[in-house]
């Protein structure tokens, strides 16, 4: 007898789960029930019609239901809305939104799928007004694209400096629009630890964004933004990109249980608490296998992932559920910066033990064109070397070294496994030693306490406090900019120069990316001093911390010079 699968719900995870479903059972009845227009489109590629990289809304419609009929023979109903689950009979009722019927239909097994709502918060005065959007689906887009068009607007205010924000930011200004990002919290992306978030500050500082942080939002004019400090900012149109809840209203009035998160609470296969009603998506509480916490996770790769394996339960298939590790990239600009894991803030929330190394080798051999570059962050656990997250940002191809580290961490490899690790090469693409073994090799070196080292971060502090700091650099690097109470004292004069260097206190020692501090480190180690210290990221690292902070507060400098280069 062939079952009938209702799925609420479209995008990667309804979607997913009914193309799953069908390539399972050709003689399966599927029925997709969504509520808006479209059952199908690309929805990380929303931000990108505002600037018209993406030419024609209709082109981020991936399938219609002509299509999935045709194609899949699915029933895939948009405009219809499921109202109530009546578990015990096992049916839906579902609302007609165009001509208002009320109908029912049965099911042998329900996938929820319903997504997440972007947050509107009511606190805030005039968030209802027409100028203000929020960005779910291609109808949200169009209606802003054309808001903006229609109404000749010149200032925008982008609430929320997450991936959304940062992406909508980036497309308003290709289109010459005044773009002011609001952040409540003190960093932009949340999944970067605040080092490595500065340097996509600066990047959207240094392309004409209005980059405002820890000042929320607290009312929405006509013309004007204000912010909690009382600050006025110019903008006709507001886009809030401050987040996302589940939207969990059906199956909590079906009395499913939701988890400690907000999400629906599913088991490893993602059935919930009702055996013929599986969910899916950004509606769900999923596991974290660093933190071994429950977490929410709205991204379209596990959205599909869980798709899979929710229509292969139905039909007693096996899952392998390792939980979510949370990989994702962006681009800001001419920059690109990816993630995978925990940061430093969410390890410690977790109370999990940990270090990092911090190393800015080229994308690829400095010879060649194109060579940039990459700021590249390994988190790993004390002391078992355990990798627990890593983030790349760079105008390079940051994706595939954070893909390496997000296998890893699925492999629960270490650092040490990660120094033998052979990947692809060639002087176009990398260097012979790729930033994923350089990144294992010093946090192997860490680890057996080979030499000692201090973040970045903390280098105002020493500054401040007059610590003894040893630049390395050449003379014309450093006379181009160097830390204003450092002393110069080059790799290549080192050996001869040693006299100059103090045993009695501790000595702090940064290059440009830290390669030759780090052997500075060890030539001075090799003469008998114990106090030397290497500065993780190093001169390179310092200016990209330094720089936002400083081009948009009052505090001193401790660079005579900034060089990116």
């Amino acid at each position: 007898m062939s079952k009938k699968i209702l799925v609420v719900g479209g995008v990667a995870g309804g979607a997913g789960t009914a193309a799953r479903v069908r390539r399972l059972d050709e003689d399966a009845e599927v029925i997709m029930f969504e509520r808006g227009s479209h059952v199908s489109f690309s929805n990380c590629s929303l931000p990108y019609h505002l600037s018209g990289i993406v030419r024609d809304c209709d082109d981020l419609v991936l399938m219609c239901p002509s299509k999935f009929a045709e194609q899949y023979n699915i029933d895939a109903r948009v405009k219809n809305e499921v109202t109530r689950i009546n578990r015990y009979e096992k049916t839906v009722e579902v609302k007609d939104l165009e001509t208002g019927e009320v109908y029912t239909e049965n099911y042998d097994k329900l996938v929820l799928s319903p997504g997440a709502n972007p947050i509107r918060p009511q606190s805030i005065k005039g968030v209802n007004n027409d100028n203000v959007f929020t960005i779910r689906n291609v109808v949200d887009i169009d209606k802003l694209n054309r808001y903006v068009d229609n109404n000749n607007v010149e200032n925008v205010a982008v609430i929320g400096a997450g991936y959304i924000g940062v992406e909508i930011a980036e497309n308003f200004i290709n289109t010459n629009k005044n773009v002011a990002l609001i952040e409540a919290l003190e960093q932009v992306l949340q999944p970067f630890d605040f080092d490595m978030a500065q340097i996509i500050q600066k990047e959207l500082h240094d392309n004409g964004v209005n980059v405002v942080l820890s000042d929320p939002l607290t009312a929405v004019n006509e013309d004007h933004i204000v912010l909690k400090s009382g600050k006025k900012i110019d903008a006709e149109a507001v886009v809030l990109a401050i987040g996302v809840s589940p939207e969990t209203e059906l199956a909590e009035a079906a009395g499913l249980k939701i988890g400690e998160t907000g999400g629906i609470e599913v088991n490893h296969n993602y059935v919930t608490s009702d055996p013929d009603i599986y969910a899916v998506g950004d509606v769900i509480e999923v596991y974290s296998k660093i933190a071994r916490s429950k977490t929410r996770l709205p991204l379209a790769g596990p959205a599909q992932r869980q798709a899979r394996a929710a229509a292969n339960h139905i039909y007693n298939i096996p899952n392998k559920n390792n939980g979510v590790i949370g990989t994702s990239v962006i681009r800001a600009f001419d920059y690109n910066a990816a993630a995978t894991g925990l940061n430093e803030k969410q390890l410690k929330d977790a109370g999990i033990s940990y270090d990092f190394v911090y190393i800015i080798p080229t994308d690829k051999v400095s010879l060649m064109p194109e060579a940039n570059p990459l700021h590249f962050k390994l988190l790993y656990e004390v002391p078992t070397g355990k990798i627990l997250g890593a983030q790349a940002v760079g105008k390079g191809n940051v994706d595939k070294r954070i893909d390496v580290m997000a296998t890893s961490i699925l492999m629960d490899a270490t650092v040490e496994d990660l120094t033998e690790s052979e990947l692809a090469y060639a002087p176009l693409f990398s260097t012979p030693r790729n930033a994923v073994n350089q990144a294992s090799l010093v946090a192997t070196n860490i680890i057996n306490n080979r030499y000692n080292q201090i973040p970045v971060t903390k280098v105002r502090e020493l500054v401040e406090n007059d610590a003894f700091i040893v630049d390395v650099r050449e003379e014309d690097e450093y006379e181009a900019g160097h830390l204003i109470n450092s002393i110069n004292i080059p790799l290549s004069e080192l050996r001869e120069r040693t006299d100059e260097i103090p045993k009695d206190r501790p000595v702090y020692l940064h290059c440009r990316s830290g390669q030759r501090s780090y052997n500075a480190c060890l030539a001075l180690q090799g003469r008998g001093y114990d106090n030397v210290i290497n500065v993780s990221g190093s001169f390179l690292g310092i200016c990209f911390y330094e720089y936002f902070l400083d081009q948009t507060t009052n505090r001193n400098k401790i660079v005579t010079e900034y060089n990116f280069e």
